[in-house]
C-alpha cells in the first residue's frame, strides 16, 4: 500500500515537472531563435572576416540552444508517457534525457559565468574592424557594411538586449538545471518503483513445469 501510494505522488510530481521541463524548452528555443534571426545580431555576425569570433559565438548559441531545448521537450515527452504507462524503458529514457540536458546545460552556465563579456567584446572587434577598414580606404562593400550597422542602431541595440537578458538567461538556466536533476530524481525512483511494484505482484505466484 505504500509502495503505490509513494508512486502515486511521485507520478503526480513528474507530471508536474515534465510539463515545466517542456515549457523551459519551448522558451529556450524561442529564446535561440529570436536572437539569431533579429536583423542586428545577423548584420553583425554576416560581415565577413578572417575570424569573426563573434559569428562563431552567434551560431554556436543557436545549435546549442536549439539542441538543448529539443533534449529537454524530449526527456518531458518520455516522462510522461512513463508516467502514464508505467513503463521502466521509457522511464530510464526520460531519466538519460534528463542527464544528457544535465550535461550540456552545467557548461552553459559556467561559460555564461566565466565568459560574461566575451560576447560584447567580439561584436565590438568586428565593428572596430569594419570601422578601421573604411577609414584606411573607400571599400564600397566596408562602407556599405558600416552604415547598415549605423542605420539598425547594432550596437547600442545588442548591447542593451544583453543587459536586459543575460541576467534572465542565466536565471533561466539555473531554473532549468533544477528541473533536470529534480526529474533525475523522480524517474529513478519511479523506475525502482516499478520495479519493486512489478516483483510484488508475482509474489507468491509460480509456473508448473510439466515433466
Amino acid at each position: 500500500m505504500g509502495l503505490r501510494c509513494g508512486m502515486r505522488t511521485t507520478k503526480c510530481q513528474l507530471l508536474v515537472t515534465s510539463l515545466c521541463v517542456m515549457l523551459l524548452g519551448l522558451s529556450i528555443a524561442t529564446l535561440s531563435t529570436v536572437t539569431h534571426y533579429g536583423l542586428r545580431f545577423t548584420l553583425i555576425s554576416s560581415i565577413s572576416l578572417d575570424s569573426n569570433a563573434y559569428r562563431a559565438i552567434h551560431h554556436a548559441a543557436f545549435y546549442f540552444g536549439i539542441c538543448l531545448s529539443m533534449m529537454l521537450i524530449l526527456a518531458a515527452l518520455l516522462s510522461s508517457a512513463a508516467t502514464v504507462r508505467e513503463s521502466q524503458c521509457l522511464t530510464a529514457m526520460g531519466f538519460f534525457c534528463f542527464a544528457l540536458a544535465f550535461c550540456g546545460l552545467i557548461p552553459a552556465a559556467c561559460w555564461r559565468y566565466t565568459h560574461s563579456t566575451e560576447v560584447e567584446d567580439s561584436m565590438m572587434d568586428v565593428y572596430d574592424f569594419v570601422y578601421e577598414e573604411v577609414r584606411r580606404n573607400t571599400s564600397s562593400s566596408r562602407r556599405h557594411e558600416l552604415t547598415a550597422i549605423h542605420e539598425a542602431d547594432c550596437l547600442r541595440e545588442i548591447q542593451d538586449f544583453l543587459k536586459k537578458h543575460m541576467d534572465f538567461v542565466f536565471s533561466l538556466l539555473g531554473i532549468a538545471i533544477g528541473f533536470t536533476v529534480y526529474g533525475m530524481i523522480l524517474t529513478s525512483f519511479l523506475w525502482f518503483s516499478i520495479h519493486f511494484s512489478s516483483n510484488l505482484y508475482r509474489k507468491g505466484k509460480y509456473i508448473l513445469r510439466e515433466r
